[in-house]
């Protein structure tokens, strides 16, 4: 992908734009094309300066070919969705202004035309009821390129819906850019962004009401099998319906107010306000406040075992100049740690201040990447191996927050999934316990490793691999990220770990293989003796990587030519 520095002139039927701009850019692209078809453009990666508004730095979207056309909507550094455009003719433009900051803006863009109502738009649909199931199109098989489809679902009042994907593999990028999966809390897709998903994960979502968005939108790359989703319902708790809700995921936080709530204070819609004024509320039915974690005034601190973003509201009186009613404020407070579940606590004190508290887990996955460039990530099943081939691995923390740092704490193999029996490690307490093992230098929201693939003896067929990773603030000296390798740790991994028990998969490693018409050496692991292998053809190596909130199976097949081969063995732990 690729287009002009500053702005461009476009009359491909579709294209991929990747912009890279500095400060003080004024720049124009024009879609056109004589054909009796549609625009729709998908905005799937923005980063403006940071804490910069929508008066300072935007994209603004005109519907015709040129800034004079009616606006049809505008992309800030608070937008919190993935703004999809739809044009209503075969033109379309769209500028993007930055500020005087010093910062390089990236952003990924691309269009295609397509025609409105036609069988190859027949996707998504409406779901009501308390529990039912939808796939992305053609599931089990590849699904079509250049989709955007939209599922509406409506649950029975006063319940909450959660969602899971049971099965799930798109295309994977490093920013979800390409194909992608968003799921917005509430009707419609600005009414404030759970999540955005692409590769191979099993991610679940839960909603604040009755009501949720999904979204699937792909390119014309590479098309995989796509998902298959359920959700079920749950009742609202009943202390906290119909006042306030709030919802913490990695990229946001989502406060919401009845009305009705409001008004039995003697406050207004109009008269809300967050530590930052400039961030204000969609209002609806209710009163909505959604933006990114680190954004809008939030205040950010490291806990040690746990990672706090603090926001408050303050309301003031409507319809008046003075009041003799008591300051009021609602806090939210959203705690990133290793809570399984969403935990909302509510307090009121001499009916003054109003404290809101949840749990949240930061989104983690991991992909396998052709090389150490980490430029290519491993898209295909099954991906073949030889024995002692180099393969990379990347960590990758999806959140709003550019602070926030990734550690690969330790990494555990074993011949069986449970981690009973035989154990040995390739990283312990931030050290390289295998010689063939390199952690490379942190990345921005990137942990990175290579190391060598190994089979253990007496014929186990699997290797399961299970890592630790540790998210902390960049910007403090005393993390245990900053600590690195500590080859004494009085306790076990830090608590502020996330992990869970989803299994994801299979996947079988990159396929690289070698003639196999000479011996091979091999590094296997055994109880600390040397043993011989005879005749054989087969062997399967699987990986099963537990990472945040991810557990993701790897099945390596290796495959080598009949021969004798000697083997040392070495460093066996048991759990």
């Amino acid at each position: 992908p690729g287009a002009p520095r500053c702005g461009a002139s476009l009359h491909e039927p579709n294209k991929a734009l990747r912009i890279e701009l500095n400060a003080n850019a004024h720049c124009t692209w024009q879609i056109q094309r004589n054909a009796n078809q549609t625009i729709r453009i998908v905005f799937s990666h923005f980063k403006f300066a940071p804490s910069s508004s929508c008066e300072t730095e935007s994209i603004r979207v005109f519907d015709g070919p040129s800034t004079a056309s009616p606006l049809l909507g505008q992309v800030c550094d608070d937008t919190d969705a993935v703004p999809v455009l739809e044009s209503s003719s075969d033109s379309l433009t769209f500028l993007i202004t930055t500020s005087s900051v010093a910062f390089t803006r990236n952003f990924f863009v691309y269009y295609y035309f397509f025609s409105p109502g036609s069988r190859a738009e027949n996707c998504g649909g409406e779901l009501t009821g308390p529990n039912g199931t939808f796939s992305s199109p053609n599931y089990p098989a590849p699904y079509p390129q250049f989709r955007y489809c939209v599922w509406h679902i409506q649950a029975p009042k006063n319940s909450k819906i959660n969602l899971e994907f049971r099965d799930f593999f798109l295309e994977l990028d490093r920013n979800c850019q390409l194909d992608f999966t968003a799921v917005y809390d509430g009707a419609s897709t600005v009414s404030g962004l759970l999540g955005k998903v692409c590769g191979l994960a099993q991610p679940s979502f839960e909603s604040s009401s009755n009501v949720l968005t999904v979204v699937l939108s792909t390119d014309d790359s590479n098309s995989y099998r796509g998902f298959s989703a359920q959700y079920s319902t749950a009742p609202l708790p009943g202390p906290m319906e119909p006042n306030t809700t709030l919802t913490c995921s990695s990229d946001s936080m989502r406060i919401v107010l009845s009305k009705s709530y409001l008004a039995s204070l003697g406050f207004g819609e109009a008269h809300l306000q967050l530590n930052d004024p400039s961030c204000r509320p969609v209002v609806t039915d209710s009163v909505i406040f959604s933006f990114p974690l680190a954004s809008c005034g939030t205040i950010k601190k490291d806990e040690g075992h746990s990672i706090t973003y603090t926001n408050t509201i303050s309301l003031a009186a409507a319809g008046s100049a003075i009041t003799r009613q008591r300051s009021t404020e609602i806090t939210a407070r959203c705690t990133m740690s290793n809570n399984e579940t969403l935990e909302l606590i509510y307090t009121t004190t001499n009916n003054a201040i109003q404290k809101l508290a949840a749990g949240g887990r930061y989104n983690v996955s991991m992909a396998f990447y052709e090389s150490d460039l980490f430029s290519k990530p491993v898209q295909y099943s099954p991906y073949y191996v030889d024995l002692n081939q180099t393969l990379f691995a990347e960590v990758t923390l999806h959140s709003t927050d550019p602070n926030l740092r990734v550690f690969i704490d330790t990494c555990t193999a074993s011949p069986q999934p449970g981690f009973a029996s035989l154990t040995y490690d390739l990283i312990r307490s931030g050290c390289n316990k295998d010689d063939t093992v390199v952690t490379y230098p942190a990345f921005e929201n990137h942990g990175r490793f290579k190391f060598r693939a190994f089979r253990f003896l007496r014929s186990f067929p699997s290797v399961y691999l299970q890592c630790d990773i540790v998210i902390c603030d960049s910007n403090s000296t005393n993390s245990r990220c900053a600590r690195g390798c500590i080859s004494r740790l009085k306790r076990a991994i830090s608590p502020y770990t996330w992990k869970t028990n989803t299994v994801l998969g299979p996947i079988r490693l990159k396929r690289d293989l070698r003639a196999a018409e000479h011996s091979e050496s091999l590094t296997e692991v055994e109880d600390g003796k040397t043993a011989n292998l005879q005749q054989y053809n087969f062997y399967t190596l699987a990986f099963v990587v537990l990472i945040s909130n991810i557990l993701i199976v790897v099945a390596v097949i290796l495959k080598h030519h009949k021969h004798q081969v000697g083997y040392s063995c070495q460093n066996v732990q048991s759990s």
